[in-house]
């Protein structure tokens, strides 16, 4: 399955779609138990062996957004209640929450969760595309500061990325660390997207001296 394509997977209640750019091959969809992921058979993806509630729920493990559905009872996926992105160990940025994400206005998982790139090498930034791998990018996923704050948190998380720089971030959200630690609350963020900065997640302006280009 090649990583430009995308596949549609019919059930009679619920259809299953696949985005092969964003996905990176976490692995909760084939782990999961029961048979509606399953390696090399055709289709790959079938809804009408385990049914909805089966369906929906493996389906909402994908940290990418990758995979999606659609229910054919008209009622759709929705935001987790509290926004958080976790600092993967040596790898991207996990974001879950009611997400509005530059870049990714026509992939609609992403509005709800999504992985994006924080070593600087992706080809498909903002989102990661396992480009950290054979960069062999270090960053154990740490967080040093507690953050302002937060009186709520949920609602909207606008990610914005900054022309041959950072990812600001707006809304509320809550950081955890790669170990699971959650360690920073706030409303307002300017994240490393660039891989050089000495105090990541967080942008320390590296970028300028590293010569990173990103739209």
């Amino acid at each position: 399955m090649a990583r430009d394509r995308k596949f549609d997977y019919d059930g009679s209640d619920v259809d299953v779609h696949w985005d092969g750019e964003l996905c990176i091959h976490i692995g909760e969809c084939g782990r999961a138990s029961g048979d509606l992921f399953v390696a090399k058979r055709k289709p790959w993806c079938q809804p009408d062996l385990v049914g909805l509630g089966a369906t929906v729920d493996v389906v909402e493990r994908c940290p990418t957004g990758a995979l999606t559905y659609t229910r054919k009872d008209g009622d759709a996926e929705v935001a987790a209640p509290v926004n958080r992105a976790v600092v993967a160990n040596n790898g991207p940025l996990y974001l879950t929450g009611e997400l509005q994400i530059d870049g990714g206005e026509d992939r609609p998982g992403t509005a709800f969760r999504a992985a994006l790139c924080r070593c600087g090498a992706s080809k498909n930034k903002p989102f990661c595309d396992n480009s950290h791998e054979p960069l062999r990018f270090v960053d154990r996923g740490a967080i040093g500061d507690s953050g302002p704050g937060l009186e709520a948190e949920g609602g909207a998380v606008v990610v914005k990325r900054i022309p041959n720089g950072p990812l600001h971030v707006l809304g509320n959200l809550t950081l955890v660390t790669g170990a699971g630690r959650e360690a920073w609350r706030g409303t307002e963020a300017w994240l490393c997207r660039c891989g050089e900065s000495k105090n990541k997640p967080f942008c320390d302006g590296s970028h300028r001296a590293a010569g990173f280009e990103a739209e």
